[in-house]
């Protein structure tokens, strides 16, 4: 099989939650350059029609999916309107996620469980509601969580937010091994630095900018579509025998 037919992904499809933006779309881009159609969860229909648009320009098909990953009934109905139009899904990144920034000696119960609902619980359901699919219909397929450095790293006032993203990883492990006999990779996304919507008031930070910059060996911040590869290569037949890991995206932020 040559390096072309290893990353076609042609005739397949994938879903991202929260592709309509930064990390999500830089992905969802990339699958799309390999050929595959993409279905774009969102809870924002306008942005998601809008993301869908652009990759239609890319020569494939791409839905737009209304949902919201902290309601169960959100994720069934969108998956079930995903293999309504595209007919099935071979890979799924569960990107959609939330950050607060709070005293964590202060926070309530509910201002906790509110980011987890989404980033742990979202991601879960979303994983599992796409698995069955998976597994009932045959031929394999591949799981992808996204977490976050912050999960290696502490992080002040984001204690829920690291506290559920370092859970992914333990998620991650488990289904690989439930699901391996299936023919499911499961591997897990860490990036760093990120410029994104999100990301922009740490950016408008000058020293923090500074310092990220000067702690990152690649010297500069990442950019949505350096996720653009990985994202291929996690969907393609290259990382069939790959899974149960957490690849690090971080320009060596980790290892400086």
């Amino acid at each position: 099989m040559g390096a072309d037919s290893l990353f076609d992904l042609s005739g397949r499809v994938a879903v991202v939650t929260g592709g309509s933006k930064g990390i999500g779309f830089g992905m969802a881009r990339g699958l799309a350059r390999a050929g595959s159609d993409v279905a774009i969860w969102s809870r924002n229909r306008e942005q998601g029609e809008a993301a869908a648009a652009e990759l239609e320009k890319l020569g494939v098909r791409a839905l737009a999916v209304s949902c919201d990953v902290a309601d169960e009934a959100s994720i069934r109905q969108a998956c079930a309107s995903t293999l309504e139009a595209l007919g099935r899904i071979d890979s799924c990144f569960a990107n959609a996620g939330l950050g607060d920034l709070y005293d964590p000696l202060k926070a309530s119960l509910k201002r906790w469980r509110r980011v987890l609902d989404v980033n742990l619980d979202g991601t879960f359901v979303t994983l599992q509601e796409v698995s069955k699919h998976m597994v009932e219909r045959g031929g394999g397929g591949k799981l992808v969580t996204i977490s976050s450095i912050t999960e290696r790293f502490g992080a002040a006032k984001q204690a829920s937010y690291a506290a559920s993203k370092a859970a992914l990883g333990g998620l991650v492990r488990s289904l690989a091994i439930e699901l391996a006999r299936h023919d499911i990779q499961v591997n897990n996304l860490q990036p760093g630095w990120i410029e994104t919507d999100a990301t922009v008031p740490m950016r408008d930070n000058e020293l923090l900018s500074r310092t990220v910059v000067k702690r990152t060996p690649a010297r500069r911040w990442g950019d949505p579509s350096d996720f653009e590869g990985i994202a291929v290569y996690l969907a393609s037949d290259a990382s069939r025998f790959h899974t149960g890991d957490t690849i690090c995206v971080d320009g060596g932020y980790s290892i400086f």
